[in-house]
């Protein structure tokens, strides 16, 4: 039944593009919608209600990065997937901060965009077992708290605004507080087993972070990188409590 079976919504002006994705996403039993414009995005996602949004980042009558910035403004939690031959960091870097959870270059394989789009899937249902959960337990340091139960981070000013993965990179390295965290590890607790991603894209996210929770992200007291290895969380733990 379609019900039981996830939901793409796929946006992208190509047709020959938008159309081998969706026989891709076919293949692997999704339900696929198609948008070629950036103005029809909203509509969609409110009438097909879609699981995922595999977005192209150069539409013809808007830029991908407004889409997402529009939907995240929504209040619209779904993954988002840009989809772009644009290689420089610097997109990388707003895709990510203004809320998309994934980016991956054009041309791509069928084999990795199903596996990236099946990680996003299976993320998002993890974090709606979460919610109804009594879920773990909250991490209390000098100067930030860290709730995973609530997905929620708050310093002395209030509540820090994160998007899903950089809440998922926080609390993988604040759950090994002290310890190296090494870049492997981070793609498989963050993104998952086998993930095909650009390293580069774990920094683009610890960038993110510590210009969200640190006093003075140039000289950070919380996340700490290791050269070589990985990263290592040194807040102070003061205690860890329940609800």
């Amino acid at each position: 039944m379609e019900g039981d079976r996830p939901k793409v919504l796929v946006v992208e002006d190509d047709e020959l593009v938008r159309r081998a994705i969706r026989l891709t996403c076919e293949s692997e039993g999704y339900v696929v919608a198609e948008a070629d414009r950036g103005a029809q995005v909203v509509a969609r996602t409110q009438t097909f209600r879609p699981d995922i949004v595999l977005l192209d980042l150069m539409l013809p009558d808007t830029s991908g990065f407004d889409v997402c910035r529009e939907l995240r403004r929504r209040g619209e939690e779904l993954p988002i997937i840009i989809l772009s031959a644009r290689n420089d960091e610097i997109d990388i870097v707003l895709a990510l901060e203004i809320g998309a959870d994934d980016y991956i270059l054009k041309p791509f394989r069928q084999r990795e965009l199903l596996a990236r789009i099946s990680l996003q899937l299976r993320k998002a249902r993890e974090r709606a077992a979460r919610e109804v959960s009594d879920g773990p337990v909250r991490m209390d340091f000098r100067g930030l708290t860290i709730d995973p139960a609530e997905r929620r981070v708050t310093r002395p000013g209030g509540d820090v605004a994160l998007t899903h993965t950089e809440f998922d990179l926080l609390a993988c390295l604040a759950q090994n507080a002290g310890q190296v965290v090494s870049r492997p590890r981070i793609m498989d607790a963050v993104w998952g087993l086998g993930h095909p991603m650009d390293t580069r894209v774990i920094d683009v996210h610890v960038r993110n972070l510590r210009r969200k929770i640190e006093d003075d992200p140039g000289r950070p007291r919380y996340v700490l990188a290791v050269p070589g290895v990985g990263y290592r969380f040194a807040g102070v733990r003061a205690a860890d409590v329940t609800d």
